[in-house]
């Protein structure tokens, strides 16, 4: 097949039987040619497809979310509805975008398999927004792919691309500002670092507000390090047993942990608040009404949604570049927290 034939000033000029300087003025907008002469020359560009003057082409409706198995099939069922939410909050800002989200799971074989969705080829698509905690090489995979794309909630360093998450180290150097204001010196972390870039910064958060503070973490009061998501009661139960002391606070990376280790401790006998307080960060719906009602940090899911939707459609190109967006988390005062004389 021949190919298309490039449109240059010379072929609107040969179109109107004129100069090939003429249509620069007109097409420049200087003087040299009258302004008759800079109509024709104008429509001549918009009709043969010009430059700026052609005409694009109409962009796909559809969105693609990419959403692990896991997280549309969390056994812990309150944190379930807390990505549920974040889910339908996505599709509610696509739609209101006027675009159509084209929501795909990606199951466990996809993604240890590395298989991309059906729908990634069958469907056109304007973009690309990648849910969640996925493997590593799942996420190179999609990172791969031409097309905008936006990773949402987590990412991977060494994958550059636009981010949409919530200010992690900012909401977790408040919460435990926060803590530090009422008393407490000795103060713990419990987050798997090593599975999400949100607990790893939630963790730095945490050393920065202790360093600010004119304290020193204490190592034997952190628990960093996870096998995976499906081991976290066992491995906080067992981390809990081998301490010969408790500190007056704890700061968790989600309100998950924060239930169990609340549920763990009255298990020990050890009162929350009394004995020792714990805090959170994700709002989940059942911490208002855990007993006692847990203390934490509200993450701005509507704002997130919103921000994910707005940045994939922002994007001239796919770019492959580390953009920052960064949602605030609010501050929510329950009772889990002790003040120390």
């Amino acid at each position: 097949m021949a190919r298309p034939k490039k449109i240059s000033m010379q072929t609107i000029a040969d179109r109107l039987q004129i100069s090939r300087n003429a249509v620069s003025l007109a097409l420049s907008d200087k003087k040299g040619v009258s302004e008759e002469i800079r109509h024709r020359v104008i429509e001549a560009a918009k009709e043969l497809g010009y430059g700026p003057y052609a005409k694009k082409e109409a962009e796909s409706p559809n969105l693609l979310v990419l959403v692990p198995e896991r997280i549309m099939s969390y056994e812990d069922n309150e944190h379930f509805h807390f990505y549920h939410d974040l889910i339908w909050g996505l599709e509610a800002a696509i739609r209101k975008k006027g675009y159509n989200a084209v929501i795909a799971r990606i199951d466990c074989d996809m993604e240890y398999n590395l298989k991309l969705p059906g729908v990634f080829a069958n469907i056109e698509h304007a973009g690309v927004i990648l849910f969640g905690i996925v493997r590593r090489e799942y996420a190179k995979l999609v990172w791969e792919q031409e097309g905008r794309l936006v990773m949402f909630d987590s990412y991977y360093r060494g994958l550059p691309c636009p981010v949409v998450s919530s200010a992690n180290i900012e909401g977790a150097y408040q919460a435990v500002s926060y803590l530090l204001q009422q008393g407490h010196r000795r103060i713990g972390f419990i987050g798997p670092v090593n599975l999400t870039t949100s607990h790893d910064e939630r963790w730095f958060g945490y050393w920065k507000a202790l360093q600010d503070g004119g304290v020193i973490p204490d190592p034997k009061h952190c628990l960093i390090h996870s096998a995976g998501f499906d081991s976290t009661r066992k491995e906080v139960a067992e981390y809990l047993s081998g301490l010969d002391s408790l500190p007056t606070a704890f700061f968790c990376g989600n309100d998950r942990i924060a239930l169990m280790l609340s549920e763990l401790l009255k298990e020990q006998g050890v009162r929350v608040p009394e004995d020792v307080s714990v805090m959170g960060f994700d709002d989940l719906k059942v911490s208002e009404h855990a007993e006692p009602p847990l203390t934490t940090m509200r993450v701005g899911k509507d704002a997130m949604t919103a921000a994910a939707v707005e940045l994939l459609l922002s994007l001239d190109d796919p770019k492959r570049e580390a953009i920052r967006w960064e949602v605030p988390a609010e501050l929510i005062v329950r009772g889990s927290i002790s003040m120390l004389e």
